[in-house]
Parts: structure tokens; C-alpha cells; sequence
């Protein structure tokens, strides 16, 4: 399904596209990125911490990370406090690129069990499988984060992964 260099260049992309993201979001004021803009978690603030707490949910699977203690409805207040949510942000980017490093053929192969508490059961499915979920869920949450930075008034670089992983990579 997916390969191991697919797993490090999805991973470079998200790093840099959370990078631009955060960027744009920090010359916003804590009100403009914690104000309620419709948005499935609310705020931009909100999206931002869910797809980081979505990060540690998959990782702790993948990589032995901590699970998250706050439940999926609450994901959006994971981490209050920006600075700390900039510093978790960066430090999970870099723990998911060193994993990235070291995905291969036979681990991407192997199925993985575990208790889903979002689907209330017991799943178990190929980890290439949800590797790709994984960075499925980012990139749509991202979409969301963008579209709600955009709607305050700010700007990001560009968000195409044609054009973002040559500069990365390069």
C-alpha cells in the first residue's frame, strides 16, 4: 500500500506545513486564534491542539509515545496555553520524523490491535493502513486550520505537497 519513503516524506511535509501554519497562526492575538469560527474543534486554536493530540493518540500506537489522558470530545483542550502547544507542536514533528526514519517494509506490513476508544471497540488492521490515516488526518485538519486562518486574515506559504517536499527534501 505505502512505502517507507512515502511514511518520510509525509513526514517532512507535515513538519513544514505545521511550520507555516503555526507561523501564521503566532501573528494572530490569543483571541483571533481562540475565537469560535465554526469550525468542526471550534477554533483555530482548538483544530491546531486536536491534531496534535491525534499525533499522540497514533504515536503512542506506532512509537511507544504517552497516550493522551483527555477523551476525543475534549481533544480540543489538550493543551491550553500556546507557547506550550508551539513547543509540543515542534517536538512532535521532530519524534515523528526520527519514527519516520526508521519505518520499513516489514513493520508497514504487520497488522496492529488495539482498543479504539472513537469506534467503542477492539480493531485491528494493516499498519500501512493507518499510517496513511494518520497522515490523512493531519492534512484534513490542516485544510481546516487553514481555511480558519485564512478567515482571520492571515497568510501561509504554499500548502501543495508538490510544491512544499522539494524545498523540504531538497
Amino acid at each position: 500500500m505505502i512505502t517507507p519513503s512515502y511514511v518520510r516524506t509525509m513526514a517532512a511535509y507535515n513538519a513544514e506545513m505545521n511550520r507555516r501554519l503555526y507561523d501564521a497562526a503566532g501573528r494572530l492575538s490569543d483571541v483571533e486564534r481562540r475565537a469560535d469560527r465554526g469550525g468542526f474543534w471550534h477554533s483555530i486554536h482548538g483544530t491546531l491542539v486536536h491534531i496534535l493530540w491525534g499525533d499522540a493518540q497514533w504515536m503512542s500506537r506506532f512509537d511507544d509515545w504517552p497516550r493522551p489522558a483527555t477523551p476525543i470530545k475534549q481533544s480540543d483542550h489538550f493543551i491550553e496555553d500556546w507557547a506550550e502547544l508551539c513547543a509540543a507542536r515542534e517536538k512532535g514533528d521532530r519524534d515523528i520524523s526520527r519514527w519516520a526514519e526508521n519505518v520499513d517494509e516489514a513493520w508497514l506490513a504487520v497488522d496492529l490491535t488495539w482498543f479504539s476508544g472513537a469506534a467503542g471497540r477492539e480493531i485491528r488492521a494493516p499498519k500501512g493502513l493507518l499510517v496513511t490515516h494518520f497522515f490523512n488526518h493531519q492534512t484534513h485538519h490542516r485544510g481546516q486550520a487553514h481555511a480558519l486562518i485564512t478567515a482571520a486574515g492571515e497568510t501561509t506559504e504554499d500548502t501543495c505537497l508538490f510544491l512544499v517536499v522539494p524545498e523540504v527534501i531538497a
